[in-house]
């Protein structure tokens, strides 16, 4: 924890901010998707592309993203991320080739990932090590809390703008919070005698069942974030028949519900030191919800039903990353993070694109939904196996291992 607390309040907000604004470019992707498959001509299976190809080189670059914020200045990595990704989303507003759109995303993928494991590291160490799933939770409901705004004023804006000046729209206010982020931000540096990470402790942390079995359940909440976020709006334009405009304002309620949670699972699981009992009970919330989507066709149990589903979409964010730290200490809090993240993201790179598949061979969405939520059961499965391997001590946690100490 560093700095005077308005320094903290203060960082703390622009870091949040900036990571809102950033997540505007990929959410309006996947908003503005009916459109743009019109305005290309491209099939499902394309548009699943579309989202996996970023995602795949995102995953890729996690593991060394981790490794340089524990090396390096994160607040310098993150900058770079952020000015790329916002470069990135203004010049896909200007590409009408689909080849090149695949080009932007999958360079846009290696940006976005130097913003994801240096963002955590710097909101992390604005707060206790007691409270280190709380950060994690504020972090990311940034990204949810700019989908609210999106949503609900996206589909009104689009008529008169079109789909490309919104985008360019976001990337050019994304690029002026990062100004302010990098004049008035501050760094976030390494505590006083840590020790820079090696790739032996690289591998000394792949060595963990626990880092594994988390990295499974990292791959089923972002296949199962990804494969919501990027295809809801088609599904209730295309699968139940509704308007872009109602489809907009049911995903803007779902983001209202999922920004608040994502604080209020760390919280809830910093204040009960019980991190995989909020994993459970999401996920097992999360395979009801989604097992039942195909079956709801009424506007009103649809948006209950998604309702339901947004308040444990993310509610697990903080405590899962989490908890492999509690097995294998937080000396190397970027490491750990990167591969954490990596998992997460080949579940996005796979259902990304899988459920695109699924609507192309089948007609409708219900198959690759019923696979989702038997992922979810599996991802509740390996919980209760984590839960049955020894947790370190806090003072140990928190204690460098003889190689860190040297």
């Amino acid at each position: 924890m560093t700095g005077n607390r308005p320094a903290r309040a203060l960082n703390t907000t622009l870091i949040v901010v900036c990571q809102s604004m950033q997540a505007l470019a990929f959410g309006g992707i996947a908003l503005f998707l009916p459109l743009i498959r019109g305005d290309l001509g491209i099939s499902p299976s394309q548009a699943g592309l579309l989202a996996a190809s970023g995602t795949f080189t995102y995953a890729l670059m996690q593991i060394p993203s981790g490794y340089l914020s524990d090396r390096f200045d994160p607040k310098r990595l993150f900058t770079v991320g952020l000015l790329g990704t916002n470069l990135l989303a203004l010049t896909f507003a200007l590409l009408d080739s689909y080849g090149w759109l695949l080009a932007n995303q999958a360079v846009s993928g290696v940006f976005r990932s130097l913003v994801f494991a240096p963002g955590l590291l710097l909101i992390s160490r604005q707060f206790r090590e007691d409270r280190r799933a709380t950060a994690m939770g504020l972090y990311v409901a940034g990204g949810f809390s700019s989908n609210i705004l999106l949503n609900a004023l996206g589909p009104l804006l689009v008529e008169p703008l079109g789909w490309r000046w919104l985008m360019a729209l976001f990337a050019g206010s994304g690029l002026l919070v990062l100004l302010a982020f990098a004049k008035l931000g501050s760094g976030a540096p390494r505590k006083a005698g840590a020790k820079p990470p090696t790739w032996a402790d690289a591998r000394e942390i792949l060595s963990h069942r626990v880092v594994w079995l988390a990295g499974f359940i990292q791959f089923v909440r972002l296949a199962v974030v990804t494969g919501i976020a990027f295809w809801l709006p088609s599904l209730i334009v295309e699968d139940k028949g509704f308007s872009l405009g109602v489809a907009g304002a049911v995903v803007a309620i779902g983001a209202a519900v999922t920004a608040p949670s994502n604080f209020l699972g760390g919280w809830v699981s910093d204040r009960l030191g019980r991190p995989l009992a909020v994993v459970g009970v999401s996920l097992a919330m999360l395979a009801v919800t989604i097992f039942l989507m195909p079956f709801v066709d009424a506007l009103p149990a649809l948006i209950a039903l998604i309702a339901v589903n947004s308040i444990f979409l993310q509610l697990y964010f903080g405590p899962l990353f989490a908890v492999p730290l509690q097995h294998v200490g937080t000396a190397n809090v970027g490491l750990v993070t990167g591969f954490s993240n990596f998992c997460a993201n080949l579940g996005g790179v796979t259902f990304s694109y899988g459920l695109g598949v699924f609507k192309d061979a089948t007609g409708s969405f219900d198959a690759g939904l019923w696979a989702l939520a038997g992922l979810c059961a599996a991802g509740l499965a390996v919980t209760w196996l984590i839960s049955r391997v020894p947790a370190r001590s806090r003072a140990t946690a928190m204690t460098p291992s003889p190689r860190e100490a040297r």
